[in-house]
């Protein structure tokens, strides 16, 4: 191996012709890739009157089920929040009140639970670690706010109404093949 010191080289520059030194060829070539995207069909969806299809495993907004008694099914185990790899789910657990036991199954119950929307990933990681199957991902998108304290989601806003309850027994596979 030769060292390349005390070697210079002379590197000529080429002339170039008149139609290059016009850019004709670059113009050119700029008008034919804006005539193929003039002619294609927009990606643009008009949002909200046409609202984008989403997959069958989508996973949206948590909402925390309740028990065929109207019962929140959350025991405050914390196997959520110990799955969760953003570390977005906050809860603090309290022992049932005396003569309460008789009524719930449980001895403990989350008297605070929150999940911060802005750090969570929705990989569905706590979905799968609750042994009671106390919250589930929806299909629903979170909305847009202005302020950030709007996202951190607490009880309010996580506990699933009686009237508007999620049947997850009709939830599709989540199983997807990918060789098919």
């Amino acid at each position: 191996m030769q060292a390349l010191t005390n070697r210079s080289v002379q590197v000529k520059k080429r002339e170039m012709s008149l139609v290059e030194r016009l850019y004709l060829p670059a113009i050119f070539n700029g008008l034919v890739i804006t005539f193929k995207h003039m002619f294609k069909k927009s990606p643009t969806i008009r949002y909200p009157e046409v609202q984008r299809e989403f997959a069958p495993v989508y996973r949206g907004l948590h909402v925390l089920k309740r028990d065929d008694k109207g019962a929140e099914r959350c025991t405050a185990c914390g196997l959520c929040a110990v799955a969760c790899p953003a570390e977005a789910i906050t809860m603090i657990a309290e022992e049932r009140k005396p003569g309460e036991e008789k009524l719930f199954r449980e001895e403990k119950y989350a008297k605070v639970y929150e999940i911060n929307m802005l750090r969570c990933i929705f990989c569905g990681l706590c979905e799968e670690a609750c042994p009671k199957e106390a919250i589930f991902l929806t299909t629903e998108t979170v909305p847009s706010m202005y302020n950030r304290k709007d996202f951190i989601y607490g009880k309010d806003k996580l506990v699933e109404s009686m009237d508007k309850r999620i049947d997850v027994s009709k939830r599709q596979d989540t199983n997807v093949h990918l060789n098919s």
